[in-house]
């Protein structure tokens, strides 16, 4: 595997490297593991619509854009009101 170079801030590279020790890793294992762990947005949207293909068969729940931007909405408004708390 070819090494690379990324360019970051002093303080994200030193709070990476501080919490990787943590964990026993290099800072270049910890990225690697990291890296392996995210989803690519292609990857989220396959999860998302795999996931509604379940709950389509499942029980049949199938929204709109209408219903989805209602259901977000009401995401967004409950998690500011428990972020207040």
């Amino acid at each position: 595997m070819a090494d690379s170079n990324v360019r970051i801030p002093a303080e994200a590279r030193d709070r990476l490297a501080e919490i990787a020790a943590a964990e026993g890793l290099s800072l270049r294992s910890y990225l690697a593991r990291l890296a392996e762990t995210l989803l690519t947005p292609a990857e989220r949207a396959e999860r998302a619509e795999k996931a509604q293909a379940v709950l389509r068969e499942w029980n049949g729940y199938d929204p709109d854009e209408d219903e989805r931007a209602e259901l977000d909405a009401e995401l967004d408004r409950r998690i500011a009101e428990a972020g207040a708390a």
